[in-house]
């Protein structure tokens, strides 16, 4: 079989990949240039227009979790099936992430970091942990396990999906009603849903208007979540009393960008969980050769649902 890696990255990168790949799947032939005899493509955000052409493309392995740019490709091939990348070390990252930002956020440490840079000294309240009010925003894989973590440590944990969902230990929400009591009496807000039409810019002026006054927000999604202008207004109203932002609308964030220099911003360069590729290329490798023996690739995207 000959498979197509493809995607906008540094030599370096896709060289790396490139390695662990031929190593997983030793048996298989890897291009880095389309050609009529690529039956797969592993991809990470391929120029547009990149799998066109392509007569013998059966399957499309995504290395991100994320596909919005892939399906955003006019010419991607209609009825190609696409998996998109469930990394079991972002999943583990993921949680700690969020773990290491609610903390923060409820036990007042990203305050007592800005006291230090004052040399002041000054205790602040400790409310417990069941005290205070966790809302996650999208229960797929990292939601999940995000919300059944936060609820683990003892925290009063509430999950909001499109469709009804069960977690133990979580109050599982849907509905645009129920989303908007949540939102009005969460602590801290968590987003964590998937990037479609229907999400895109879904943080905006109305939406954080329904947020408990002073709530911490925290965005690991994807920037185009939320109306940055829009934020900022909201920061400095103290409708929203932090923001603890991985991801942004342009990346590398610029520098003249104000949340660089916000006091109540606290920016992340987009690390939340890092695909790790040598956990990576071992699931591409399942799943390739799942395709190869006819059966079902794990975590298959529906076009129509952007995810």
């Amino acid at each position: 079989m000959s498979i197509l890696l493809s995607g906008r990255w540094e030599a370096a990168e896709r060289d790396q990949w490139l390695a662990l790949l031929r190593a997983a799947l030793p048996e298989e032939s890897w291009v880095l240039e389309p050609g009529p005899e690529v039956e797969a493509a592993v991809v990470a955000n391929p120029p547009p227009g990149a799998l066109q052409g392509l007569p013998r493309l059966g399957f499309i392995q995504s290395l991100w979790a994320g596909v919005e740019k892939l399906l955003a490709d006019d010419t991607l091939p209609a009825g190609v099936p696409i998996a998109r990348m469930v990394d079991p070390a972002m999943n583990e990252a993921m949680p700690q992430t969020a773990l290491w930002a609610v903390l923060g956020l409820h036990r007042g440490f990203f305050e007592i970091q800005a006291q230090q840079r004052r040399a002041e000294w000054r205790q602040l309240a400790q409310p417990r942990a069941g005290e205070w009010r966790v809302l996650v925003l999208g229960l797929g894989e990292l939601g999940g396990r995000v919300a059944q973590l936060l609820a683990a440590q003892g925290y009063a944990v509430s999950g909001y999906s499109r469709r009804p969902a069960e977690l133990p230990g979580v109050r599982c929400l849907h509905g645009e009603a129920a989303l908007a009591a949540a939102l009005g009496e969460a602590d801290t807000v968590i987003n964590l849903m998937p990037l479609t039409e229907a999400t895109r810019g879904f943080f905006d002026a109305a939406r954080l208007a329904q947020f408990k006054r002073g709530a911490g927000f925290i965005n690991l999604a994807r920037g185009a979540h939320v109306v940055e202008a829009d934020l900022l207004a909201a920061l400095d109203a103290g409708r929203i009393g932090r923001a603890v932002l991985d991801v942004f609308q342009v990346e590398p964030l610029p520098a003249a960008h104000p949340f660089w220099s916000h006091e109540r911003v606290t920016v992340l360069p987009h690390t939340a969980a890092q695909t790790d590729a040598r956990s990576a290329a071992a699931l591409v490798a399942a799943n390739l050769r799942a395709w190869r023996a006819g059966r079902e690739p794990a975590h298959r995207v529906e076009r129509d649902r952007g995810y």
